[in-house]
């Protein structure tokens, strides 16, 4: 008789303990006493320009490469109409900060309408909605000038507004129209922009800072895209963390996010080449998060530069000055009143009350990219000159490593963790017994592949009930995990650096994706306590892991399988008779994707039957039990 292999015997044991679990069936006992309080503000969100989340994705503007920021003087997304030639122009600069313009030269004897388009990020999303469009022109010209939103392979014209004009050579005239749009079948669009050629003839024209949105979240200028913002939204996260993760720190000391171009008028930002290999245009800047933030009732977390970037040379020791009093005007201009200088030049941006900032992280990952040994000095730096100068501030270290001994009182640390599915199940129990004199925040975190290794592109239901198994962990012990945010947030499918990530799209009229990680994060999120209750169980945690916690008279208990198997749970909490359950289920690969959705939630209405509710945990299922 062939003898078996160990891991076909705890293969085998596995299968039946499961099998064992789901026909007897777990019992819960939920204190409604006693308990831990639970962190207000633990489910987040963290985001950075990586896979064209910010400009291309959640920035309503639409065109691309629309100032000819960055290093990058290419003519990316740009296309001729007609028979002119485009080029980029370093001879009549709009301002300091944007230098390059679009150079229309329209050869002698030229007649009829010629011009440029622009195709956006991978096409432009048109919609039966009205736009804003603008631009600066510098030439001699008087006479009409009309955009369009049109197909860039069918031709159809969904919009067009033609508009008079009159700008000189002598200097740059601003022009802005607004236009109502119908409704493109898909994201292939284009935007244009012709003019009599007869009256250029043997000339050319400038434009630049070319600008196209959408109606905005919340109408706000300059404001974030409402397909993508209303997704967010609807997480009802309680933190934004910004401006980054990597990009935050910058290839090089010179390339790193800098706060004071990010700020003012547009014509007045740089932009930059971002750490994920594309420019930033930074219109999308720190006051922006700050809206965002106001938009969607989210605490800022804002992150500083603390000498290490990716490629180095890592700043340290005296070097450090000028970036620590860099950081420390950046606070002003958050923090400071009118009577300071950076607080009365936030003021004159249009914003005379300093931000809520309560919390400010120093550095990204500083484990990581040889960072390590120098952090201790370089934290400790930044730390006692920050708290010198704003002692009511919650100090965030970018790692629990490496950090000084004795570590200053009352300082978070950052973690980070993408993983396999066992290795995030295996994190449940991680905070168990860590210090609580240090508050932890989970500031990125995403089940990325398989136990096989092999990555997946979008979340699946594995993965996803392996995060809910983890935030389970992190939940129970929401005394000390104080915020955690998954991460990436947002992925442009056409442009994007890493995968999988909370919220794929494109720029077709059905082109979110609220995946199945998605809806874990949300489910968590809406559904809080603020006491995390006892509960007593009859069995172990496995492959059904749970919490419980209360607000007022209302009582949460979450629930992760991660198995094959269902299985059935009963759950006794005094009081309530009643109670919604709200499922997330499927096969271990089900996933929600361009192409289909083949998970969401499902509720249904439950009654005690004697103080008990019963359910069953279908197989790769994430719950939430909400009794009243």
């Amino acid at each position: 008789m062939a003898r078996l292999s160990n891991s076909l015997i705890c293969g085998l044991l596995f299968a039946a303990s499961q099998l064992a679990r789901s026909v007897a069936g777990l019992d819960l006992t939920v204190s409604t006493s006693g308990g831990n309080e639970s962190s207000p503000i633990l489910y987040g969100l963290m985001f950075e320009d990586i896979n064209h989340s910010g400009d291309g994705g959640i920035h309503g503007q639409l065109l691309r490469n629309n100032g000819f920021q960055g290093p990058d003087t290419s003519l990316d997304a740009y296309a001729a109409i007609g028979n002119v030639k485009l080029s980029v122009d370093t001879q009549n600069p709009l301002t300091a900060a944007i230098p390059r313009s679009l150079k229309v030269a329209v050869p002698e004897g030229v007649s009829g309408q010629v011009g440029f388009s622009n195709a956006g990020y991978w096409g432009i999303p048109v919609n039966a909605d009205t736009y804003t469009t603008s631009f600066y022109i510098k030439g001699d010209y008087v006479g009409p000038i009309t955009v369009r939103l049109a197909g860039a392979a069918s031709g159809i014209e969904y919009a067009a507004k033609t508009i008079n004009v009159v700008s000189t050579s002598a200097k740059y005239s601003q022009v802005e129209t607004t236009f109502q749009s119908k409704q493109a079948p898909d994201g292939n669009n284009i935007w244009a922009l012709t003019f009599d050629a007869s009256k250029v003839a043997g000339r050319s024209l400038n434009f630049d800072y070319i600008q196209l949105f959408p109606p905005t979240f919340n109408g706000r200028p300059n404001g974030l895209k409402p397909a993508l913002a209303n997704v967010v939204s609807a997480l009802k996260g309680s933190f934004l963390r910004f401006p980054g993760g990597n990009n935050l720190e910058g290839m090089t000391p010179e390339t790193r996010w800098k706060w004071n171009e990010t700020i003012g008028p547009l014509t007045d930002r740089p932009g930059r080449n971002g750490t994920w290999g594309y420019p930033n245009t930074d219109a999308l800047g720190l006051n922006e998060y700050f809206l965002w933030c106001k938009d969607m009732n989210l605490k800022p977390i804002l992150v500083v530069w603390d000498g290490l970037s990716l490629d180095g040379p890592i700043i340290a020791g005296d070097a450090l000055e000028p970036y620590i009093d860099d950081v420390l005007n950046e606070l002003e201009y958050v923090l400071g009143d009118v009577t300071t200088q950076y607080g009365a030049l936030r003021a004159s941006h249009g914003f005379p009350d300093p931000w809520p900032v309560t919390h400010v992280g120093i550095g990204n990952e500083d484990h990581l990219w040889g960072g390590g040994p120098s952090y201790a000095e370089r934290f400790t730096r930044f730390h006692d000159a920050i708290k010198k100068a704003y002692p009511q501030l919650t100090i965030i270290a970018s790692t629990p490593d490496y950090l000084p001994d004795p570590k200053p009182a009352g300082i978070w640390l950052d973690w980070h963790t993408y993983d396999t599915t066992d290795e995030m199940v295996g994190r449940f129990n991680m905070f168990d017994n860590v210090d609580r004199a240090f508050p932890y925040f989970v500031g990125e975190f995403a089940c990325v592949s398989k136990n096989d290794g092999v990555h997946v592109p979008f979340p699946i239901m594995q993965t996803s009930v392996a995060e809910a198994v983890f935030m389970i962990g992190v939940e129970r012990n929401s005394d000390v995990v104080k915020m955690a945010a998954y991460a990436p947030l947002l992925e442009h499918a056409d442009g994007d650096q890493w995968t999988p990530n909370l919220i794929p799209f494109n720029n077709n009229p059905d082109g979110v994706v609220r995946t199945t990680s998605y809806y874990v994060q949300q489910l968590f999120s809406v559904n809080r306590g603020k006491t995390i209750l006892p509960v007593k169980a009859d069995g172990p945690f496995g492959p059904v892991y749970w919490v419980a916690s209360r607000a007022d008279n209302s009582f949460y208990v979450k629930f992760a399988n991660y198995g094959d198997a269902p299985q059935k749970v009963t759950v006794h909490i005094d009081g309530p008779s009643r109670a919604r359950l709200t499922t997330l289920s499927g096969g271990p690969d089900a996933t929600n994707n361009f192409s289909e959705t083949q998970v969401t939630p499902k509720s249904t209405d439950i009654n005690a039957q004697g103080g008990t509710f019963a359910i069953e945990l279908p197989a790769w299922s994430v719950a939430v039990l909400v009794a009243e």
